[in-house]
């Protein structure tokens, strides 16, 4: 079993006499390396910025959402509130009241979707770590404030420095429209800008944030909440999460849905999941065609050594051994690019997630490329090019054996 990995290591590395054999094989192995490379380095790329954008959207969206599974309102009672108040894992729970309306500020008008919040939220919310200006208050004394996004206040010319108020309407539950005077079906409430803050531009050109109490009265609502909010405490893992979101799903039974944070935005995390595995694709593609630099150098390696084939069959061995001896050599280079070209991955991922040399361009959030080296990756991305190595070497020898033995 040693003899075929003996012969192919000589025939790789000894002196050919068309020195294009040795110029092409070494091609391939750096195409290969730089290959692997770059698909290691690009899905670490990827890991980094989907971290990212869990992080920022961590900001709003809850690590688990309760919401009636028809309807738009309920009223958040019963000892399963209380149980879940009482777990050890839930760092807050609060309640929200939200709905898309209409604004006016200071002759601007535009939509918002307006997100009423209890005093738990503004006291556990981490939103209030991304405000660009102002401060994350929902009152002052009496009044009542409103923290608004970013995009949007840019657009309404909305500041807390002023002291314009931000005028919500909503159409009336309890009043028909009159066609004769179609403003006097609306509700409406007003509220103080006190800070701006800044997520991203999807978040930021549409929620503002009021208290609950403001809400309530805009639709004319009194215990009622579009749904609850629970946050767990730092530390807790993915499969307690999951845990405690098929008991609260158990217990509040098929009348509401528990919304994990992959649930909340779905289309947005499969749109992530979708562009690294067709990016991974691609770059298997670019692989292949490289390893074909492969095919050619072994088809040319074979010709070149029919006598050394013909003195080895005098000898006793079989096509399997033969067969078995240039397809390990085809393999073999493959196999070196494939293992540079991981080390080379791996450490220039790990050199830009701990130190950061390449920066974003233009104000971002992260001033450098982020950056997560996953060894999933790394051992993913080696499987698939050692088979693509293997699959590339034997094909010229299985296409070179059935010529000869025609």
């Amino acid at each position: 079993m040693r003899l075929a990995p003996f012969i192919a290591g000589r025939y790789l590395f000894a002196k050919k006499s068309h020195n294009v054999i040795n110029i092409i094989s070494a091609i391939s192995a750096i195409g290969m390396a730089v290959g692997t490379a770059a698909l290691i380095m690009i899905l670490s790329v990827y890991n980094g910025f989907d971290s990212l954008i869990r992080s920022m959207m961590s900001t709003v969206e809850p690590d688990l959402l309760i919401t009636p599974a028809s309807g738009k309102v309920f009223v958040p009672e019963g000892e399963t509130y209380d149980w879940i108040y009482d777990q050890p894992e839930v760092l807050s729970m609060c309640c929200i009241l939200e709905e898309s309306v209409f604004i006016s500020y200071d002759g601007s008008q535009g939509l918002a979707k307006a997100k009423g919040v209890d005093w738990i939220y503004e006291e556990e919310t981490p939103l209030a770590d991304n405000l660009r200006s102002g401060e994350f208050r929902l009152y002052k004394g009496d009044i009542p404030q409103a923290v608004v996004g970013g995009s949007l206040a840019y657009e309404l010319g909305i500041s807390p420095r002023f002291i314009s108020p931000i005028e919500i309407y909503y159409p009336s539950r309890t009043r028909r429209i009159s066609i004769a005077d179609p403003v006097s079906a609306l509700e409406s409430v007003k509220v103080f800008p006190s800070g701006i803050f800044s997520i991203n531009d999807d978040v930021d050109k549409e929620l503002m944030i009021v208290p609950i109490e403001t809400m309530r009265k805009l639709l004319a609502y009194y215990e009622e909440v579009s749904a609850v909010e629970i946050r767990v405490a730092d530390g807790t893992g993915k499969r307690e999460i999951r845990t405690l979101q098929e008991e609260i799903s158990k217990r509040l039974g098929e009348d509401f849905l528990v919304k994990d944070r992959y649930m909340q935005n779905e289309v947005l995390y499969k749109m992530m999941t979708y562009e690294k595995l067709a990016t991974y694709l691609i770059l298997l593609f670019v692989i292949i065609i490289i390893a074909f630099n492969i095919f050619g150098s072994l088809t040319m390696l074979i010709i070149e050594k029919e006598d050394d084939i013909r003195i080895l069959r005098s000898m006793g061995a079989d096509r399997k051994l033969i067969r078995r001896i240039f397809v390990l050599e085809g393999w073999m280079i493959s196999l070196a690019g494939m293992v540079a070209g991981v080390v080379a991955g791996t450490v220039l991922a790990l050199i830009q997630q701990h130190f950061g040399i390449i920066k974003m361009p233009g104000q971002f959030v992260v001033q450098a490329y982020p950056v997560i080296l996953s060894w999933s990756d790394i051992a993913i991305t080696a499987a698939a090019v050692a088979a693509i190595g293997y699959l590339i070497a034997l094909l010229p020898v299985l296409s070179r054996h059935r010529k000869m033995e025609a």
